[in-house]
């Protein structure tokens, strides 16, 4: 029963290691996307639906 208590403590101990990590790596940019913003420039966007775009395919 023993073994439970420490499992549960090395565990907490683990998952606290790895939240401290993850806030570091948030804290310090690694999650910064810099390449999508200038890759973004090179698609279209596509044209939204609406009743005039409607109106012009029933017109052809």
């Amino acid at each position: 029963m023993n073994i439970f208590y420490l499992l549960i403590g090395v565990s907490l101990l683990a998952a606290l290691i790895f939240l401290g990590a993850f806030i570091w790596a948030v804290r310090n940019g690694q999650f910064d996307d810099n390449e999508t913003p200038s890759i973004r420039v090179l698609f279209d966007d596509d044209e939204p639906e609406t009743e005039i775009n409607e109106e012009k395919k029933q017109t052809t």
